[in-house]
């Protein structure tokens, strides 16, 4: 069973769910290890110092900024985790937009939320209320020793956390040379436009992920294949690590939190109070109402 990444919470408001970070994706890549064609010995890299010529174990390797034509700045490990939030097992939510106003150039790699013990209640919460309202969250996560601007976001019965670009990261189309303008100020017809626009409902299909394959990955695994029934192989053993995880639990009172983190926004939060004030008749003419409906076999989308 997969291991989680990390096990920290979801914090929006005054509400904290307590949540395990999981891969949201699987590596399909076949990797190559390289190795010597003369007697098929593993090629290692090696850490040289450049000067002397001899390798430099990891214990003693630090990292540096170049700042300017061969002058360093040399940081320490506390340096690159000061720089970061101290929330580092925090999903600190700052804001919810709406799910249609973000570009998919923002997105980047996607991860699983799954529950603590105990925390199920308040993930159905905000997964609801995010699908509801078309809303995602954004905020800020720390993985590993990096800060990352993140989108959290319903999907089906889950909730999932997408690394995002910055805006820094990406470039502005404005940098490049692109055909502004109309089409027909770059002389294209109707006639073309018609016909540009009966091939793609022709190729208009429903999205359906499962029919798209690494066929590349397919036929290089035959390849391999081939060459192991060929016996054409080398032994080399790896060394694996193991990391342990824990998991959080978490009850809270959510209607208490939220009223409370309301009243910090300088929202309020009446109590449904409508039932009580509705006259019997009005409440039988409303039941007799919904008892048609159901008659009828509406159904909800």
């Amino acid at each position: 069973m997969a291991r989680p990444i990390w096990t920290g919470s979801i914090s929006f408001g005054l509400l904290n769910i307590p949540i395990q970070l999981m891969s949201g994706e699987r590596r399909t890549d076949i990797h190559f290890r390289m190795l010597d064609a003369r007697d098929n010995s593993p090629v290692r890299y090696e850490r040289v110092n450049a000067e002397t010529g001899e390798e430099v174990p990891w214990k003693e390797i630090v990292k540096a900024y170049e700042f300017s034509k061969d002058n360093y700045v040399v940081l320490q490990p506390e340096d690159i985790q000061r720089a970061a939030t101290e929330n580092h097992e925090t999903i600190a939510i700052e804001a919810f937009v709406d799910a249609d106003s973000i570009s998919p150039a923002y997105l980047e790699k996607p991860y699983i939320l799954v529950p603590g013990k105990k925390a199920e209640k308040g993930y159905v919460l905000l997964r609801e209320v995010l699908k509801k309202n078309n809303r995602v969250g954004i905020g800020r996560v720390v993985i590993r020793t990096r800060e990352y601007l993140s989108m959290l976001t319903p999907q089906g019965d889950a909730l999932m956390l997408i690394l995002m670009r910055f805006p820094q990261e990406l470039v502005d189309v404005s940098e490049y040379e692109l055909p502004a303008g109309s089409a027909r100020a770059w002389h294209v017809t109707p006639r073309e436009m018609d016909m540009a626009e009966m091939l793609m409902e022709s190729m208009t299909e429903e999205w359906k992920p499962a029919n798209y394959r690494d066929e590349f990955r397919e036929r290089l695994s035959e390849v391999i294949k081939l060459r192991i029934k060929q016996k054409q192989t080398a032994h080399i053993e790896d060394e694996k690590e193991d990391e342990e995880a824990e998991t959080a639990t978490n009850v809270v009172d959510f209607m208490s939190l939220l009223k409370k983190s309301l009243e910090k926004k300088g929202g309020t939060l009446d109590e449904p109070s409508t039932a009580r004030k509705t006259p019997r008749k009005a409440t039988k003419r409303a039941a007799k109402k919904t008892g048609q409906g159901k008659r009828s076999g509406t159904k909800r989308a």
